[in-house]
């Protein structure tokens, strides 16, 4: 039987099998139909060459799936972080009080930052610190600046962005003082620190990776 593909049942063969017999024809047609299902691609006359040939081996067909890029998932823009009101303090937030505990722990941020704050700490070496730290939470005071109604200003920064710091004054009141032309002093343990705002305009992200550079004098 090697070679045989397809071939006549006899009759004591189909009712051994409980099946009906069919023709040449008819067989030879059920074949061809069920080798185009399997073999969907290759013509006719590859498959008719093949069976005269050699034994036909039938494979499983499978569309590889395109692989689809995931997106990734984008943060929103700072437009919309404008429209959504993220980051706006709401009246009944801004109270003095209310930042009080925001404040104590900037000071252990910077007594630790500072490997503590004793009597023979170097200035200088605060001043480095203070430089590269995080802001918010710190009772700063305006000492210069080139609108007059600006000097005086003392609060706890609630808000930093690149060009202004918002604080929130002892009478509850929210200011945001522009960076540009302006003199900060900061007061930590009895140990006072000037920050120059013109000097001092970038994200406080961005600034814990610059190196600054001492300037000899710096203008308003």
């Amino acid at each position: 039987m090697e070679g045989v593909i397809y071939k006549t049942l006899s009759s004591a063969e189909a009712k051994e099998l409980n099946i009906q017999t069919q023709g040449p024809k008819e067989s030879e047609a059920f074949v061809s139909a069920f080798l185009k299902r399997c073999l969907p691609g290759l013509r006719e006359e590859v498959i008719q060459e093949r069976l005269n040939r050699k034994a036909v081996i039938l494979e499983h067909s499978v569309k590889q799936k395109k692989k689809q890029k995931r997106k990734r998932r984008k943060g929103l823009s700072a437009k919309e972080k404008r429209q959504l009101r993220l980051f706006e303090i709401k009246a009944e937030q801004q109270r003095y009080n209310l930042f009080l505990p925001l404040h104590n722990l900037w000071k252990q941020y910077i007594r630790d930052l500072c490997n503590g704050l004793r009597a023979d700490t170097q200035p200088q070496m605060i001043q480095t610190k203070l430089l590269k730290a995080d802001l918010h939470g710190s009772l700063v005071t305006v000492k210069k600046s080139k609108c007059p109604s600006y000097v005086g200003l003392s609060g706890i920064i609630v808000q930093e962005t690149k060009h202004i710091f918002k604080i929130i004054t002892k009478d509850d009141k929210l200011k945001a003082v522009p960076k540009c032309n302006t003199v900060f002093s900061v007061e930590v343990d009895d140990f006072i620190s000037y920050i120059y705002g013109s000097r001092f305009q970038l994200r406080s992200s961005e600034r814990s990776a610059k190196k600054f550079k001492m300037k000899g004098s710096i203008d308003l």
